[in-house]
């Protein structure tokens, strides 16, 4: 499918602010973009890298006064994602190079805390992509989804001892328990179509199989129509934005996401 992504931010600067952003959509396996525009207003230099996890982030300084972000991109997408029960463990000694840091614990994922109850939950499954059913089975049964939740972000220890978190919060304890068996897993932002209520949303991935696939435990059935925009080990690595200083938040945050009839305008401006 073709979705139309869009992203708005506003921010009153009371001294000129520094800023990481995390807002650019890359094409790849599973998404290409064919149109994008980023629009800051006022107008200041940007500069953009890419970090060590292959997401494309923008640097710049917000100057005093009202500044606004506004994103926008056409991007085709799946409208199903894959599932493949079976789909084996691998063993560490076998997993690429790259994927290896995601089997340790990390700021919001402390899965060197939940070895016993990663092997309690998965007890009697078939290691690889069935474990990682489960566990996401699990976590939507015991662990209350709540988009309206205001709290930090908590971490998987946390989140088992409220029971309770928003969409990152419920992917924090997805990947902990997964890498307690010594499956790698990371932590997705991005967006996803039809989600109520709509905003940028976080879910995990779980490399088994030779692959990784995606799990997702605040939607009853595997949904598509999902857009990345960053991965990382935990929320920590997937902000949207940074901002160094004074604390500062959005006076206003407006994300939407709608689907295109047809591809978009071959004319249309580009980033």
């Amino acid at each position: 499918m073709w979705l139309r992504t869009e992203c708005d931010f506003t921010f009153d600067v009371s001294v000129p602010t520094p800023f990481i952003l995390m807002l650019r959509p890359r094409s790849g396996l599973h998404q290409w973009v064919a149109r994008e525009s980023y629009t800051l207003t006022p107008s200041v230099p940007a500069m953009e890298f890419t970090d060590s996890y292959g997401n494309l982030c923008q640097r710049l300084i917000a100057p005093l006064g009202e500044f606004s972000i506004r994103t926008s991109a056409d991007i085709m997408t799946a409208d199903y994602i894959d599932t493949c029960s079976g789909a084996p463990f691998e063993e560490v000694q076998n997993l690429p190079d790259a994927v290896l840091t995601y089997l340790l614990p990390s700021r919001y994922c402390e899965s060197d805390r939940f070895i016993d109850m990663a092997q309690e939950i998965v007890m009697g499954v078939l290691p690889g992509y069935d474990q990682v059913a489960v566990i996401e089975q699990w976590i939507r049964t015991h662990i209350r989804f709540d988009p309206s939740a205001e709290q930090y972000q908590l971490s998987a220890l946390q989140v088992n001892q409220v029971r309770a978190g928003v969409c990152r919060d419920l992917a924090h304890f997805g990947i902990a328990l997964c890498r307690g068996l010594c499956i790698p897993a990371r932590m997705v932002v991005g967006f996803l179509y039809e989600l109520q209520p709509m905003d940028f949303h976080a879910w995990f991935e779980a490399y088994v199989g030779g692959r990784w696939y995606t799990f997702d435990a605040t939607q009853v059935v595997p949904r598509g129509g999902r857009v990345t925009v960053a991965y990382g080990h935990d929320a920590a690595d997937v902000a949207i934005f940074n901002q160094f200083g004074p604390m500062l938040s959005p006076n206003l945050m407006q994300v939407r996401v709608t689907k295109l009839a047809n591809a978009p305008n071959a004319d249309a401006p580009n980033f």
